[in-house]
């Protein structure tokens, strides 16, 4: 059996900016304080969610540099070390790991995606380069590449291939998936509607958008689920389902640092090519997030 990274919620930490678009540290430095206090269980850093497409090299580690000094093991850190260029996620899973992150996100390669063998040899010289765990990102929606769940299997041979963030959807595979690696993968949802949903197949935990505003909210749906609580976790995932939908009314992190702006974060605009949301979709996250009482 693996050791987990981290039970709960991990947030996938979105990345202010300063009006010339630049980091604004002391910004990231109140979120991450803010996730910690409310019950974050860990920090994801420069995925997605945090613009990482946008980052040169010296500022992703920076960044990541920056959150484990901040964090100061309170939580794990998971740092974005993702490619679609194999000896570039090499690189910076080398230089995450001098930054002193904790684990690694490898999300599928992009563009020039890959067979499944690929997938493997791919993943495996990643896992090779340092003796950090690794937490596979199968994301097909922004990829065009999935994990199959036979190369789940494979890939879970590696010592240091542990878990994966699950944003494909598709829970008849996430279930061969469960059922083919058993305690060799840990299974995170990385879609915040589906919670619920992968924890019933064994998942210990989500690794969210929504908690970069509501952090305690979605450890607690994790949490009252392991403790047997199975329906007040479902009450609380449902509660909150409109929410979480609204969250990617437009592509993310527009909407969730949309929502940050409005309810007062002040973590600034986005880099390019993402733009703000549309009249009508602010109407919309305006109007959710006073329905939530998140706005006055």
């Amino acid at each position: 059996m693996k050791k987990t990274i981290f039970t709960g919620v991990g947030t996938a930490i979105i990345t202010p900016f300063n009006p010339d678009l630049s980091i604004n540290y002391d910004k990231l430095g109140e979120l991450i304080e803010f996730q910690i206090a409310n019950h974050a269980d860990c920090i994801v850093i420069c995925g997605t969610t945090g613009e990482a497409s946008t980052m040169p090299d010296a500022e992703h580690i920076a960044a990541i540099a920056y959150t484990v000094k901040k964090v100061n093991k309170r939580v794990p850190v998971i740092a974005g070390a993702g490619s679609n260029d194999t000896v570039h996620a090499i690189h910076l899973s080398k230089e995450a790991k001098a930054a002193g992150a904790d684990a690694l996100l490898h999300v599928t390669p992009y563009y020039n995606k890959t067979s499944q063998a690929g997938l493997i040899a791919h993943f495996n010289a990643c896992a090779d380069a340092t003796d950090l765990p690794i937490v596979l990102y199968n994301v097909p929606s922004r990829t065009g590449l999935a994990i199959k769940p036979q190369t789940y299997k494979e890939l879970s041979k590696h010592p240091n291939i542990v878990a994966v963030k699950e944003a494909s959807g598709n829970i008849s595979e996430i279930a061969q998936t469960a059922q083919l690696c058993g305690e060799d993968l840990t299974i995170y949802s990385g879609n915040d509607d589906q919670i619920v949903p992968l924890m019933s197949l064994g998942g210990k935990g989500v690794i969210s958008v929504l908690s970069n505003i509501l952090p305690k909210q979605v450890h607690d749906i994790v949490a009252l689920y392991l403790q047997g609580n199975v329906k007040e976790s479902l009450a609380l995932q449902l509660k909150l389902l409109h929410l979480m939908n609204t969250m990617f009314i437009d592509v993310n992190p527009i909407p969730v640092k949309e929502a940050m702006n409005l309810m007062g974060m002040q973590v600034g605009g986005l880099r390019m090519p993402l733009t703000g949301l549309s009249q009508e979709n602010l109407q919309k996250l305006k109007d959710v997030l006073t329905a939530e009482g998140l706005l006055k």
